[in-house]
């Protein structure tokens, strides 16, 4: 179906944006991981937009939800400032920090005055500001980049005559024939036979924009770089070729990624670039008002964690190891041999990650508010050193971030499946049958099959006022989520635990799980063991502890 089309940006325009931005990158985003080659053949540029507009899109989303029940609406300031600070905040990758910039200068000139929408006029100033404020974020630019394709977007919008549609037409148009170009200007492209990642990204996102003034999906990409399966998609042998070479260059360059959010003044922030700088490449830091998003491919993460420390207070830190294999000292030592099968898990909680690693499992650990990139998933299965595995995701919403990891390592030569477990607890049900001496498809079935027959609940408190399917919450409100819907709305955590665990047992059970958080209430474990043995017969009880997993309680029901 058509976009209904809009004739200026107003708060509803940055909205629908960021909606049909996050469709089109969720679409897009194998094609753009598949030719991932530059600055680092990782294969998750596609995975690290998605997820950098995602968190732009949830925060506008919240702008939204905390007018919905008055008669006023967002103001465009409110949104863009959401859509902005959303981006920043979750910003992954290379790409996906250069993308938040990119943002973020738009917003500086779209936040001006009071206006409640803007025109073609300030559409062209926004996209010239975002294309000089990315630009001068990264330490070293590049050419061949998506600085270069956002860089074309703003030239072409600049020579453009019209209203805010034709501008955005302009804008992507100019942007196609620039991430054509990108293989002339950047040797790895150009071996690869391919376009720029992020480009390709930045692309989506215009084509997007193009779509909410005129309500139709632009189609100049083919056009421009060459159509599905041709020069804008993957040559598979040469881009695993370009990716062999790239992590034969990573042998004498840099070995880890690493990310992270800095509280921090400007000056501090001029400090610590120069010290980055020194200590390794791929250097971009976004951001400012005190608050930044750093990104950098460095030998020590030690120390460029220590300089964040130094300017201010780094949080959310991600590091991601680049180089498959083990890193060794002191002298040299035989490979390890790979074990036969290996299961790698996400765990929200510490608690559950000794919980998993004691049943042989590989774990990432999920902190609250901070999902695991790809590329972590991807270090995993290589600690894990394994023939075959099996990966369980334990969260619905890192399901497209699962299947790029898994794509990745099975372009390595690992036989990987993809078990679409949506909760912990799920994950512990289908390790429960994990038996690794079985043929690899019937343990993955058996799995498969446990985990799909274990439902699901946690108990959480609400942050905002909100719609939900049981009604309207207030902030504070005690939430009882069963299989990722809200079904219980309480003010207290054991009492809305009982109520959610009557309304899973109706439906009968064998065993449930309690993984209670550090917030969870003392004496709720013994509250609930007791109501299972007082009003379900042959049902078993087992409690385990999480830690700090962002829900005080989850629950599952086999």
């Amino acid at each position: 179906m058509a976009q209904v089309p809009q004739t200026f940006l107003d708060a509803l325009a940055v909205r629908t944006w960021c909606g049909l931005s996050l469709g089109a990158l969720g679409r897009a985003r194998e094609e753009i991981d598949a030719i991932n080659v530059y600055p680092v053949a990782d294969g998750d540029t596609g995975t690290n937009l998605y997820m950098t507009v995602e968190s732009a899109a949830g925060a506008v989303e919240a702008v939204f939800a905390g007018y919905e029940l008055g008669e006023e609406v967002p103001t465009l300031a409110d949104a863009v400032r959401a859509m902005a600070h959303g981006a920043l905040i979750g910003a992954r990758g290379n790409s996906g920090t250069i993308l938040a910039q990119l943002l973020r200068g738009m917003a500086h000139v779209l936040t001006e005055g009071d206006a409640t929408h803007i025109d073609a006029d300030a559409l062209r100033l926004a996209l010239r500001h975002a294309a000089d404020a990315a630009r001068q974020a990264v330490a070293h630019p590049v050419e061949g980049t998506v600085l270069s394709v956002a860089a074309a977007a703003a030239d072409a919008a600049d020579a453009a005559e019209g209203d805010c549609g034709a501008v955005a037409r302009a804008a992507y148009e100019g942007a196609c024939k620039a991430l054509a170009a990108t293989p002339g200007q950047l040797a790895a492209l150009e071996r690869a036979g391919v376009v720029d990642a992020g480009g390709r990204g930045l692309v989506a996102v215009l084509g997007a924009l193009v779509e909410v003034f005129t309500g139709e999906t632009p189609t100049a990409f083919d056009l421009y770089v060459g159509g599905p399966g041709q020069a804008g998609h993957a040559r598979v042998d040469a881009v695993s070729d370009a990716r062999a070479e790239n992590c034969a260059e990573l042998a004498g360059g840099p070995a880890f990624e690493v990310i992270y959010l800095l509280e921090a003044g400007d000056t501090a922030v001029d400090r610590l670039r120069t010290r980055l700088d020194a200590l390794g490449d791929s250097l971009v830091v976004v951001g400012g008002d005190g608050l930044w998003n750093v990104h950098v491919h460095v030998d020590d993460a030690g120390a460029a964690v220590e300089a964040g420390i130094e300017a201010g207070r780094p949080y959310r830190i991600r590091i991601t190891h680049f180089r498959a294999g083990d890193v060794h000292t002191g002298g040299e030592r035989p490979p390890r041999e790979r074990v036969q099968r290996a299961v790698v898990a996400v765990v929200p909680g510490e608690g559950l990650a000794g919980l998993y690693t004691e049943a042989g499992a590989t774990t990432v650990l999920a902190r609250p508010g901070e999902p695991p990139a790809s590329g972590e998933l991807v270090d995993a299965v290589r600690r894990a050193h394994a023939r075959e595995v099996v990966l369980l995701p334990n969260d619905a919403d890192l399901r497209h971030t699962a299947a790029a990891a898994a794509e990745q390592v099975r372009a390595e030569g690992i036989r990987v499946a993809l078990i679409p477990t949506r909760s912990a607890v799920q994950g512990i049900s289908a390790l429960a049958v994990h038996q690794p001496d079985r043929r690899f498809d019937e343990d993955v079935v058996q799995m498969t099959s446990a985990a799909g027959a274990t439902r699901y609940a946690e108990v959480v408190v609400a942050e905002r006022q909100s719609w939900t399917m049981a009604g309207i919450c207030q902030a504070g409100d005690v939430l009882g989520l069963i299989d990722g819907d809200v079904a219980v709305i309480g003010s207290d955590v054991t009492a809305t635990a009982e109520t959610v665990l009557d309304r899973m047992l109706q439906a009968g059970g064998e065993m449930v799980t309690l993984v209670l958080g550090d917030e969870a209430p003392d004496g709720v474990a013994d509250r609930l063991e007791a109501r299972v043995r007082e009003s379900y017969l042959a049902v078993d009880t087992v409690v385990y502890r999480g830690g700090r997993q962002g829900a005080p309680l989850l629950i599952g029901v086999e």
